[in-house]
């Protein structure tokens, strides 16, 4: 059915990256301008719609660069305000959007800044904090106004972008040839045990599409302690009700599996915008199966966007718990970690 789908879907993919080709088109004859800035800017981001593990790789460039005064710049989805805006104790997931409300909340010495305009956004980053030494661009592979310094594509290692097809048919945003911007490759979500042969083979079709000897790195997702949010404590929880508002949660749910019994499951759709009556529902759900041993386990994504007094109160004593994740190279991370640094730009060269 999958397969029938595809074909059907297929004329609108082309019609859809023919669309995509001419605005890159543009850029490459430089009818559309794009602006390429004194101060360091790095991308994170990918060919596909969601699901490939781009937040936790951000953090991780942003622990990585830890010693330096850094800025994230992002569009903000699904917030509900516009324009530049800088990320303060006022704000929220509502109001700057999920995963800089996460940047956020981790790392207090970023300035963390949304804005849908990169190009237009950057000099007020720079107006804000004169002293900005990297800019982190979060999810910008396709803005093609800002010319960056360093450009990181993730792609995941279930749904690589060389078996992938553009929009409606497949889940690509432009053609894959457009990795050929990248220079360095993140698969990620990787299984523990990648072998060496399999490596090689992603490695090969990737370097179809890239700039010749562009680096291919495997990561995978490491979980963390489980952090309480709202309600009581349970000092030795062994059943899961589970639910996600993310683009692929599959991945973490296998994970509880391994630890928890599962006993209930709710997912809803990528960057979900929980309302009251949602809680409601999944209050009572969680009420019809609770135990002792029974605890309520969202994504971190999730907990950022619950983190409102009325939802906490609506979870009343009901345990809530989240788990955080990070991102660990299968091989060669301090390759990758080498490779952000060289692209630095020291004070001294860009005065």
């Amino acid at each position: 059915m999958k397969q029938i789908l595809t074909v059907l879907l297929y004329p609108f993919s082309i019609l859809y990256d023919l669309g995509t080709r001419f605005r890159n088109h543009l850029y490459y004859i430089e009818h559309k301008k794009s602006f390429h800035f004194d101060t360091n800017v790095i991308a994170v981001g990918n060919l596909s719609v969601g699901g490939t593990g781009k937040t936790p790789v951000v953090e991780y460039v942003l622990r990585l660069l830890k010693n330096r005064k850094v800025a994230t710049l992002s569009r903000g989805y699904g917030r509900k305000t516009k324009g530049f805006r800088i990320a303060d104790e006022q704000d929220s997931a509502m109001s700057i959007g999920d995963e800089p409300y996460q940047f956020y909340r981790k790392f207090s010495d970023v300035m963390v800044t949304v804005g849908e305009d990169r190009a237009m956004a950057i000099p007020q980053v720079l107006y804000h904090q004169e002293n900005t030494e990297v800019i982190i661009l979060d999810d910008a592979y396709q803005h093609r106004s800002v010319i960056p310094d360093f450009n990181v594509l993730l792609t995941e290692y279930g749904k690589p972008f060389f078996e992938d097809y553009v929009l409606p048919a497949g889940r690509l945003r432009e053609s894959r040839k457009n990795a050929n911007r990248a220079d360095v490759v993140v698969v990620t979500k990787c299984p523990n045990l990648v072998t060496p042969d399999t490596q090689k083979r992603y490695e090969d079709k990737i370097g179809r599409y890239t700039k010749s000897k562009v680096p291919v790195f495997f990561s995978e997702v490491k979980y963390q302690a489980l952090k309480h949010v709202f309600g009581e404590q349970v000092s030795q929880p062994r059943r899961a009700f589970v639910f996600t508002g993310i683009a692929n949660s599959s991945q973490f749910v296998k994970y509880l599996k391994s630890q928890f019994e599962v006993i209930a499951q709710q997912h809803f759709s990528d960057h979900f915008q929980y309302k009251e009556d949602d809680i409601l529902s999944l209050v009572a759900d969680f009420d019809k199966v609770k135990g002792a041993d029974t605890i309520m386990i969202t994504t971190e994504k999730d907990m950022v966007r619950l983190m409102d007094p009325i939802f906490g109160k609506m979870f009343e004593n009901r345990p809530v718990y989240y788990i955080p994740i990070e991102v660990s190279f299968l091989k060669d991370g301090s390759l990758f970690d080498e490779m952000v640094l060289n692209s630095i730009k020291t004070k001294s060269t860009l005065e």
